[in-house]
């Protein structure tokens, strides 16, 4: 089992370095570390009194793994999950905050043990989640990893100008439908006609 030190590296190489596209919701973003992450957290980098894009220009790999592993992976809870899990969701909570561990909640549910959906990970999620990946436990991390490419869908169905993170101009799959199955088996993934069907509404 790669250890989440590993987890945390594999998703600031998946992150990249500094975008600011106006269409995404984090704004300022290098090694997946958002403008917003950093106001939260009060890192002022360059030491000029505010927080914005300059700094976020100046996060580091090893800085972002840090913060990912402390606010994202430890102060969530994460480690309560089954490992199969813990990468996935993890993963998930870099890229979507709370939503993570909210769509995990539904699945659960869905799978006959419901809990509340508040994005946290408490005594009763963690039971359930353990009590469905011991009937399942082959299946978990997949159902969770299609559940979250569902989700991505329906941002795109939802909002129109987040369909360029699902879809590609060509058509095909986008950054975030490709990260999603990189956690799904690959019997589990679409095919290009299945994803061009899935997104053949959107203009």
């Amino acid at each position: 089992m790669r250890s989440i030190h590993d987890i945390a590296d594999e998703i600031v190489a998946r992150e990249g370095g500094f975008v600011n596209d106006p269409d995404d919701p984090g704004g300022a973003t290098k090694h997946g570390v958002t403008i917003g992450t950093l106001r939260r957290l009060g890192l002022d980098l360059d030491g000029d009194g505010d927080v914005d894009a300059v700094d976020v220009r100046a996060v580091g790999r090893d800085q972002a793994r840090q913060i990912f592993l402390r606010d994202y992976f430890a102060k969530p809870g994460l480690d309560r999950l089954p490992e199969s899990l813990q990468a996935t969701v993890f993963d998930m909570q870099v890229n979507a905050g709370a939503n993570a561990v909210k769509i995990l909640q539904r699945l659960l549910g869905d799978m006959g043990h419901p809990v509340a959906v508040d994005g946290i990970i408490g005594p009763r999620t963690a039971a359930a989640a353990a009590l469905a990946h011991a009937q399942a436990p082959h299946h978990l991390r997949d159902a969770y990893g299609i559940a979250r490419r569902n989700y991505y869908y329906g941002l795109g169905d939802a909002r129109p100008s987040l369909r360029k993170f699902a879809r590609r101009r060509d058509g095909g799959k986008g950054g975030w439908i490709t990260r999603a199955e990189h956690f799904v088996s690959p019997r589990y993934h679409l095919s290009d006609a299945e994803h061009r069907a899935r997104v053949a509404s959107w203009a």
